[in-house]
């Protein structure tokens, strides 16, 4: 998974093809348990372009965002918020996918 460099390039990317952010942190016990299972995720859903975001590089971009818990996920498509999947609670592969799979593409 590719990871966000700027601010300019976040909004870049939510111009483009469908892409998927993926809020964590390297502090975060529950970021760390879907790493393992992400290579995967992103291998079933190729018609995403996923990119990591670290909510601690990216504060004021997460407070406008509206993101204020990790793991978390926001979606775009064509420039406009197509999906998010955000709270402070640990994630599992299948509500992962169950998120993606109801994303417009």
């Amino acid at each position: 998974m590719r990871k966000l460099q700027s601010t300019e390039e976040f909004q870049q990317l939510t111009n483009e093809t469908p892409v998927v952010f993926m809020f964590t942190a390297g502090w975060c016990p529950d970021c760390r348990v879907i790493d393992p299972v992400m290579p995967d995720i992103e291998t079933s859903f190729h018609e995403f372009t996923f990119v990591s975001v670290d909510r601690d590089e990216f504060i004021d971009l997460c407070i406008e965002q509206d993101i204020y818990g990790i793991p978390s996920f926001l979606a775009f498509n064509n420039g406009k918020e197509s999906g998010r999947f955000v709270s402070k609670d640990r994630k599992t592969q299948e509500e992962i996918e169950s998120f993606l799979a109801a994303l417009p593409k």
